[in-house]
């Protein structure tokens, strides 16, 4: 059988004894921030263990993707090493909350191993806890094993705990000897020698144990169980190895094109690869970014692991991302999503490889600083520790480089400090039962949390659990109006009311199923069980609603811009706007930026139809309706579709058109992470307000630019013709006397002819002046300003009479006041010649009134 067979026959042998079948949840659970990564199957049962969920089936089987990085089993440096530990492995598994117990989990385990699978009895070995007689009794009743083959064991090997508190009880575990030789097994090589293999755990989960330590009997018992995949594979494909298998051997294969190097020449590097692209190509697959810290920092440590092993196969340029294909290839059809994201795999990878390229450099840098800082001939453990955390350098390395200088390495001091960072791994990766829960008091027993808000804005509900809490009350309703915050859409505010209770409700949050609605206000308890009136805040309401089907718009029209590599790494979505971070590696340009809010905003002017829809999550995925990194989804699916453009998962509330949206804009980009751009934008009013106030702005600004240049244009106009007017009109001018009045004629170099002008009036403020022409120099057509002194006024001379003269004669026009007037004339006459002509007028005037 291959490897997708036996997947599928540990499916389907619970499926026939009425299991139902449950999807793989997310290697990287953002719903739990107290622990890492799902390193068990159990972990998304979690609220069903401790007795917040109530079961939705109580039977369950599935092949859960799971990463474990330190731990009982998981020493990070023996990976690779030996041939059965992993950094990701799938784990098998089925449960009963509250249904069968022991004796079945014990009696279909050995039947799907032995029956089924057809594995050697002569080789299977089971232990129980060393108090639970139970199993250690149902062993010899409900199977054929041999009774020398069922052994007991303490705590440390046989008795399951969640955390420090909570759920817990014995487990029994079944092994497998993988020896050549049947007649050298022996008890004591259980749980001590590499030949015997644990395939599976069967954990039955009867206690509670409480902050003290002391273990309780749980109202319900469950079962729990977890086999290996690879160790099963490998044991059914008859193979001491799991690196032999198939789950395994296609990525070697690859790796030995890649490096020309075989793998039987040197094994370990190949398997350290293998390994870690699996755990790498999953954890970015669902939402995990290489960082320096929590599960960023493990992805991180883990690549540059590898990287680091392929230098010893001579691969010094990046070359872990051409593995992401070959992964895919093998698991791709289990699990779809490392297809549907491989293109944004392949380039967090590939840019991280660049990245620990140029940290490698600087960790030589480093060493040569330690080295040229040391008083004696030892580099500290804690410095050797640091080349190995920091810069990727494994100890044999540093210990090689030292050895060429005549140095040696403290290696006691480096495990030391390996031993400190795996107890803060360790202690990272536990959860604990949460003991700050909500004292709930029961109002009325019904069912609860029927949300009605998809169709309503309103209900008439009764109050089933309510409690006092800081600053106001905890309510849970039978049916509620009230969207809870999830899926990035933040909850509801509204109000709860009746004749005694007048709760106004600030914020909506799930636990689990279960709707909690945040409040403050009075509360009567005599009205507890009277019928209460729920209003959601429906202007709030629209708001969210505009701006959650613009993230849907935006995200598609990212990805026609940016490209598919382009997913939904996380959002916010509020009333006055919303955040969406995505996953791209580059500033995203103005240019680009406008495309998108272009594309947009098209969408919405062609006012679609907001569809959502129920289907099965297959039915959803194979219709091509995206999946978000880390959301949970249940079998059944809501599928939001907006015509062609987009069509994704998701549980929040909507338009029912486009064109509801109104309008959107993009009002800021910048970096979140390494390779995570985070972009805000707007919709309907907010966006509409945000565009007057920048128009108000520019406007304003407008304003005030075209202000200052008018005053900057004033101020030089005024510089100039005082500079101008100041000088002595006789060097540069031409003054004839006639009839005993002066007339003079200047050519004047000036920008305009209201500059010109502003000239005049200096030299008519300043200049004894009786008449003159100052005519624009260098302009292509005439421009002429005539100035009559007061006593030349006197005498009936005036300056607008002598415009409109000179103007008629020079085919132009003329005008102004009795002291300064403006006159030109056609393009193309010569300056001279049109003063010529203004002088003969002068002296005509001056004969006809003074004779």
């Amino acid at each position: 059988m291959n490897s997708n067979d036996i997947r599928q026959s540990f499916i389907n042998f619970f499926k026939d004894k009425n299991h139902s079948v449950v999807r793989s949840s997310s290697v990287a659970p953002l719903d739990d921030p107290t622990l890492l990564f799902t390193n068990a199957g159990m972990n998304q049962f979690k609220p069903i263990f401790l007795n917040e969920q109530e079961p939705k089936n109580n039977r369950v089987v599935n092949s859960q993707k799971c990463i474990r990085v330190s731990g009982k089993h998981n020493d990070l440096e023996e990976v690779g090493v030996d041939t059965y530990h992993h950094t990701f492995f799938e784990m098998l598994g089925n449960w009963s909350f509250g249904g069968y117990y022991k004796a079945e989990a014990i009696r279909w385990a050995w039947e799907l191993l032995t029956d089924v699978w057809k594995l050697d009895k002569n080789r299977l070995w089971a232990t129980v806890y060393d108090d639970d007689d139970e199993a250690f009794e149902l062993w010899k009743s409900e199977t054929d094993i041999v009774h020398g083959r069922i052994l007991r064991f303490g705590k440390k090997e046989n008795f399951w705990e969640m955390g420090e508190t909570g759920p817990c009880g014995p487990c029994s575990e079944i092994h497998y000897y993988i020896g050549k030789d049947l007649a050298k097994q022996s008890a004591k090589g259980v749980n001590v020698t590499d030949e015997y293999w644990e395939l599976w755990n069967l954990v039955f989960i009867q206690y509670n144990r409480d902050e003290s330590g002391k273990l309780t009997d749980l109202p319900k018992k469950h079962i729990d169980t977890g086999a290996g995949l690879e160790r099963i594979v490998s044991v059914m494909q008859g193979k001491v190895s799991n690196y032999e298998s198939d789950l395994f051997q296609p990525i070697i294969r690859e790796i030995e094109k890649i490096s020309e190097i075989k793998y039987f020449e040197s094994p370990v590097p190949y398997q350290v690869i293998a390994d870690h692209i699996r755990m790498l190509t999953f954890a970015i697959a669902d939402g995990v970014m290489p960082s320096n810290e929590g599960r960023g920092y493990i992805a991180r440590r883990i690549l540059r692991r590898a990287s680091r092993f392929g230098r010893m196969l001579n691969l010094n340029k990046p070359f872990i991302y051409k593995l992401v294909d070959t992964v895919g290839q093998i698991l791709g059809k289990v699990y779809p999503e490392i297809i549907d994201k491989k293109a944004h795999i392949i380039n967090v990878i590939k840019a991280e490889e660049k990245s620990f390229n140029k940290t490698l450099d600087r960790g030589i840098h480093h060493f040569n600083r330690i080295v040229n800082s040391l008083s004696g001939k030892i580099i500290p453990g804690i410095e050797a520790f640091k080349l190995y955390d920091t810069y990727g350098f494994p100890l044999d390395l540093t210990q090689l480089m030292a050895r060429e200088i005549g140095l040696e390495v403290d290696e006691e001091g480096f495990w030391k400090e390996m031993e400190k960072q795996k107890e803060r791994a360790k202690a990272s990766s536990k959860f604990t039962a949460s003991t700050d829960k909500i004292n709930w008091n029961t109002a009325i027993k019904s069912e609860d949390s029927e949300f009605l808000g998809y169709e309503t804005l309103e209900s008439e509900s009764f109050i089933t659990k309510w409690s006092k809490i800081k600053n106001g009350f905890a309510i849970v309703l039978d049916k509620t109006p009230f969207y809870a915050e999830s899926g990035g859409q933040i909850g509801d505010k509204g109000t709860i009311t009746n004749g005694g209770i007048d709760l106004e409700v600030i914020d909506t949050q799930k636990k689990n199923e279960q709707f909690i609605h945040y409040c403050k206000g009075n509360l009567d308890e005599l009205f507890l069980e009277k019928e209460v009136v729920c209003t959601v805040d429906s202007n709030r309401r629209d708001a969210i609603r505009r701006n959650h089907t613009a993230t849907h718009l935006l995200h598609a029209a990212l990805k026609e811009v940016l490209g598919e590599h382009v997913h939904q790494a996380g959002s916010s979505v509020g009333p006055e706007n919303f955040r969406f971070d995505l996953t791209h590696f580059e500033k995203i340009s103005q240019d680009e930026i406008e495309r998108v809010e272009t594309i947009v905003n098209d969408e919405i002017i062609k006012n679609i139809e907001v569809i959502s829809t129920t289907q099965s999550f297959d039915e959803a995925k194979k219709d091509g309706a995206e999946a978000l990194f880390g959301e949970k989804y249940g079998d059944e699916v809501r599928v939001l579709t907006i015509g062609k453009f987009s069509k994704e998962l998701c549980g929040g509330t909507h338009v029912n058109r486009t064109g509801d949206i109104g309008l959107f804009k993009i009002i800021e980009e910048s970096s979140l992470a390494a390779g995570v751009r985070r972009i805000v934008a707007i919709t309907g009013k907010e966006a509409v307000k945000f565009v007057q106030n920048k128009m108000q702005l520019l406007i304003q600004n407008e304003i005030e630019s075209i202000s200052r240049i008018k005053k900057l244009e004033k101020e030089i106009r005024d510089f100039k013709r005082k500079q101008i007017a100041a000088d002595d009109p006789i060097k540069s001018g031409i003054v004839t006397t006639y009839n005993g009045i002066d007339i003079s004629k200047y050519e004047i170099e000036a920008t305009s002819t209201l500059e010109l002008k502003g000239v005049a009036t200096e030299f008519f403020n300043v200049k004894n002046i009786q008449i003159a022409l100052l005519a624009l120099k260098g302009a292509p057509k005439v421009s002429i300003v005539i100035i009559v002194g007061k006593s030349i006024i006197k005498k009936g001379i005036k300056a607008d009479n002598l415009a409109r003269k000179i103007g008629k004669a020079l085919g132009g026009g003329g005008g102004g006041k009795e002291n300064i007037a403006t006159t030109g004339g056609k393009v193309g006459m010569r300056l001279d010649e049109a003063l010529d002509i203004g002088m003969n007028i002068i002296k005509q005037e001056i004969q006809d009134i003074l004779g």
